[in-house]
């Protein structure tokens, strides 16, 4: 077998391993570390550093063994935690990330940088504990029974292949975890013999393969703790002799003594030998299996085709007499539920908890806030709200955004806080909700807020068209613009007005929007909201002429018959309609999108009102024809871009229909109406004419 097969699983693990790493490192508190966060720590170093042994990733091998070596020196107490200890420790797992994916993309890892780190590292062991990394530490887990140097092993290890003989303890293993790590050590070499209960199962080996690298697969089941690796000794008797022998009947070595060195090492761990025992797996069932993204997608893809075909069934079943075909309706309505269940069923596959996205924000507030000189305290509320997994790894980069730019921004400095009244600790919170079909994500702090006059102002200054007469909401939307900035001076967290149009351009691109709610002195939120997937869409199907289209749900917020009162023309030829004392701007579908035998009179045709970007617009169809779920199929992978469509989708009689991109239908009006302007134009907002409405 090619070992490189498993390469993808080892990078996996040793992503997780990592962020697991950063978080333990964030909740570490310098004056009083918590003993198990600290275990947890070097059981991730260690993990990763076995199987960068495996492997022959060198380079990040190196630096975990140093990495290692120094942790292990903290969770024995002789190396005293500081803020800038942990910061050096936070920095070495960002090292062991970049190894990482140099790896991944067949590259070798910055050897600068390696360079750095371990000089940063050695650095410390020396001033902190006096000691060399590389020679006064050693190499292998603290938790490893002092096994005496066998002179056994070494000389076996350089003799002929096969003959280095060992024998593996494993401590409190479950009996299922047991049998798994004995077929691992079978493809590591001959299992002589194995046998032992739960507490303490001994399996001796005939391999060639050092023991580093048996404690390193076995690190992939197990924790470094639970496996103690010595050399035989007497192993050809026991190769002649008894089949399974047990523990206690291995001569010479003492049997109960592994268990000891193991309690020993976890008393040293500040005392939790029973919890640690409890931690291990023995007897854990797996409750998961790692599936490539691409097959569920593939699986997603033909569930959504079954869904079509079983609309196009229904809607040829629904013309059969309901008596004379009652059993096959009755299966249509059987397969109808059936599948929505699948359908809920594998769209589940995807979703994961914005926990994924959350994790990595304490990291970003510490060091965003330690750069600013502010007092930040991060609150994460709705964890285990779930999304879909693409839209999860979309949102990062604009949420990381918004993050920053509250804490540049939005939370004043202490000493200004203080003079307001305030904590001199200011507060950021990261929510995610369910709310209908959405998902509502909010970043919220309790800063300053937003100054209506000086946004208004640094706007006219950047020539953007403004008024005093604007809403709050419109003002808020300023800081969206590209380039806006109202920063007095460019830091290197934020100020050249770079990212916030890419932000809302990012999160339109997901088919979502972005709110903003300020209070002068009180803060700021900032609300994302998003479809839940982007692979199913709740949409209401729309007739405009003959042709069908769908508008995304989560848009429409009301449909109303236009009256001739209410309609009023613009300069050009544009036309609004007031909705509650409010103007919408009108977009005529069958105009935008060239639809031919469309309803033309605007008082016979039906306004949906719909709200993209913030804005609202009153779109002109010509009937509504009910709510419907749909699959999202990418216009732009199948055929090509089309403005103001955003993905099309397969109706019940197997026809195409296009999903309506809003915001885009209304910049394609525009650019139509601008074409026409020379010919026919008004100068100021009048009702509209009998022949006016004659669109």
């Amino acid at each position: 077998m090619d070992i490189t097969d498993f390469y993808d699983t080892f990078f996996e693990e040793a992503e997780e391993l990592l962020a697991d790493m950063e978080r333990y490192l964030l909740e570490l508190d310098v004056e009083a570390p918590d003993t198990e966060h600290l275990n947890a720590i070097f059981r991730a170093a260690h993990s990763i550093k076995g199987g960068a042994g495996t492997f022959g990733f060198d380079v990040l091998q190196k630096t975990t063994h140093l990495f290692e070596n120094l942790l292990d020196h903290t969770r024995k107490g002789e190396l005293k935690l500081r803020r800038d200890i942990v910061d050096t420790f936070l920095e070495t797992k960002d090292m062991l990330s970049d190894q990482l994916d140099a790896y991944r993309n067949g590259d070798e890892p910055d050897q600068e940088a390696f360079e750095r780190i371990c000089k940063t590292l050695q650095q410390i062991a020396l001033e902190e504990i006096g000691q060399d990394l590389e020679g006064g530490a050693p190499s292998a887990p603290a938790p490893k029974p002092e096994p005496p140097p066998e002179p056994v092993a070494a000389s076996e290890q350089d003799g002929e292949a096969g003959s280095n003989h060992c024998i593996v303890t494993l401590l409190n293993v479950g009996e299922k975890d047991r049998q798994l790590l004995v077929e691992e050590l079978g493809q590591l070499g001959e299992v002589i013999a194995h046998g032992g209960d739960e507490a303490c199962y001994e399996v001796t080996l005939a391999s060639s393969v050092g023991n580093d690298d048996i404690e390193a697969v076995m690190c992939f089941i197990v924790d470094a703790e639970q496996v103690n690796i010595r050399a035989a000794e007497g192993t050809p008797a026991m190769q002649a002799g008894e089949p399974t022998p047990t523990p206690q009947e291995t001569p010479a070595e003492p049997v109960a003594e592994p268990p000891k060195p193991a309690a020993a090492a976890m008393a040293a761990d500040d005392g939790k030998p029973a919890k640690a025992k409890n931690k291990a797996k023995g007897g854990g069932e797996s409750t998961s299996i790692r599936v490539s993204v691409d097959k569920v997608d593939q699986i997603i893809n033909l569930v959504g085709e079954l869904i079509i075909t079983q609309s196009m069934l229904d809607q040829t079943v629904s013309e059969l007499d309901g008596v004379a075909d009652s059993a096959l309706l009755n299966g249509m309505s059987l397969l109808q539920r059936n599948a929505r269940d699948l359908q809920e069923s594998v769209m589940s596959i995807r979703m994961i908890p914005m926990d994924f996205v959350f994790s990595r924000f304490p990291r970003v507030v510490r060091e965003t806030a330690g750069k600013l000189g502010k007092e930040i305290e991060l609150t994460t509320e709705g964890e285990a709200t779930e999304l879909d997994k693409s839209l999860t790894e979309r949102i990062i980069d604009p949420l990381t955004h918004l993050v920053r730019n509250s804490l540049d921004h939005g939370i004043e400095p202490p000493d200004v806080r203080e003079a307001a009244g305030k904590p001199r600790t200011g507060k950021l919170v990261l929510s995610a909700r369910h709310q209908g079909g959405n998902i509502i994500i909010e970043v919220i702090d309790d800063g300053a807020g937003l100054n209506r006059d000086r946004l208004l102002a640094k706007a006219r200054e950047n020539g953007l068209p403004v008024s005093d007469t604007m809403s709050d909401d419109e003002v808020w939307q300023l800081i969206f613009a590209p380039g806006f900035s109202t920063a007095k001076e460019v830091t290197d967290v934020s100020g050249r007005g770079v990212g916030m149009d890419v932000v809302k351009r990012n999160i339109q691109g997901m088919g979502g929007h972005v709110l903003i709610m300020s209070t002068p002195g009180e803060g700021t939120t900032i609300r994302i909201v998003l479809p839940l997937t982007l692979a199913i869409l709740d949409g209401m199907s729309i007739k405009v002429g003959n042709e069908m289209f769908i508008l995304p749900l989560s848009a429409v917020l009301e449909s109303l018959q236009p009256a001739k009162e209410d309609l009023y023309a613009m300069a050009g030829d544009d036309v609004v309609l007031k909705v509650r004392d409010e103007y919408l701007p009108v977009v005529a579908v069958h105009e935008a999108l060239d639809v031919p035998n469309a309803k033309t009179t605007l008082t016979e045709t039906i306004a949906v009102i719909v709200q993209g970007e913030g804005r609202r617009y009153a779109l002109l169809v010509d009937d509504l024809v009910g709510q419907q779920q749909v699959v999202v199929k990418n216009l732009e992978t199948n055929y090509r871009k089309v403005p103001g469509v955003s993905a099309a989708t397969i109706l019940g009689d197997g026809s195409v229909a296009l999903i309506l991109d809003i915001t885009g239908l209304h910049r394609l009006s525009r650019a139509k109406k601008e074409k026409r302007r020379p010919e026919r134009g008004l100068q100021t907002l009048e009702v509209l004419t009998e022949n006016a409405l004659e669109n």
